[in-house]
């Protein structure tokens, strides 16, 4: 009877130690989940903001003096932007797909043992870390050879590939058992076959990784379109975006060394800057924060790959 008493109270004990320990976790994980989250609600808090509001009492958790000014800053003209996010849209699905597709292959190459230049193609994909050739080659190279002035490849093709990706990619590819790959090519199925049918399936962690930052690479550039798109029709969303802000900042600095009396200073403490600001992060940063939770999952996956080994 004593021994089931014993029994029963340490069961009983090692319940709260685990809730104890439970309740610790999730308090911990919470508290350092709304210290995250804190600065994008002062984003949100500011794109609602007053500019005279920020400008007297800086940035807080709630809006200052409540305005959609900045919104309407931003949608002054809906069809403009829209178009721009479209454009920004097309290019990171083509991008992402062709992208994730091309470097799946290579990386599949590269990690199989048959093929003997492997480690030679491996070390001038390497060697592209290290050195390159510069921003006039590269630009040379791109509107006078390649002629993709205002051309959508010119935002399409530099941003394709990255080693990282592939390192990433072939480092997953390589934990797969080679019993799998013979076994499907005993069965009859081609290299290609093998890569679509056995190998693709088990990598949807690293694909999901892989995509992410493709799609974060393609919905975040606006250098590139900097560099080589005249055209304001073709111009994706971020390069929009940058203009606008640039346009505010220039009309200011013009208004402010020109003069023009109390209107003009009126004029330029009223003129949202920061505000328009936050309120640009909040329209590019939407629709990637509403993608990331259906990949987070392969993503967790994703980037620990290598971190355990056997």
């Amino acid at each position: 009877m004593n021994e089931n008493t014993a029994t029963y109270s340490k069961g009983i004990t090692k319940g709260w130690d685990s809730r104890i320990l439970a309740f610790l976790a999730y308090f911990i994980n919470g508290m350092v989940a709304l210290f995250c989250l804190i600065p994008f609600i002062m984003v949100i808090s500011a794109s609602f903001s007053s500019e005279e509001a920020i400008k007297a009492n800086g940035f807080s958790i709630l809006p200052q003096g409540l305005t959609m000014a900045a919104y309407n800053t931003v949608f002054k003209e809906p069809g403009v932007i829209l178009r721009a996010y479209g454009v920004t849209i097309l290019l990171t699905i083509v991008g992402t797909v062709t992208g994730l597709f091309f470097q799946t292959m290579t990386a599949y190459v590269l990690s199989r043992k048959e093929f003997e230049w492997r480690n030679k193609f491996s070390f001038f994909f390497y060697f592209t870390t290290l050195f390159n050739g510069g921003l006039v080659p590269y630009f040379i190279l791109m509107t006078r050879y390649l002629n993709l002035k205002d051309n959508y490849l010119a935002l399409l093709l530099p941003l394709l590939f990255s080693v990282y990706n592939l390192l990433i990619m072939k480092s997953y590819i390589m934990g797969i058992p080679d019993s799998l790959i013979d076994a499907a090519k005993i069965d009859g199925c081609g290299e290609f076959g093998t890569l679509v049918k056995v190998v693709m399936p088990l990598l949807k962690p690293a694909m999901a990784t892989v995509g992410l930052f493709i799609a974060l690479a393609y919905w975040n550039d606006w250098y590139n379109a900097m560099l080589f798109i005249g055209k304001k029709t073709m111009h994706p969303l971020q390069y929009f975006l940058y203009n606008q802000v640039n346009n505010i900042e220039a009309y200011k600095r013009i208004l402010e060394t020109t003069g023009g009396g109390s209107s003009a200073a009126v004029s330029t403490m009223s003129m949202p800057t920061q505000s328009l600001k936050m309120a640009l992060t909040v329209v590019v940063t939407g629709p990637i924060i509403l993608l990331y939770p259906f990949v987070q999952r392969y993503f967790v996956q994703g980037i620990t790959i290598g971190a355990v080994k056997g």
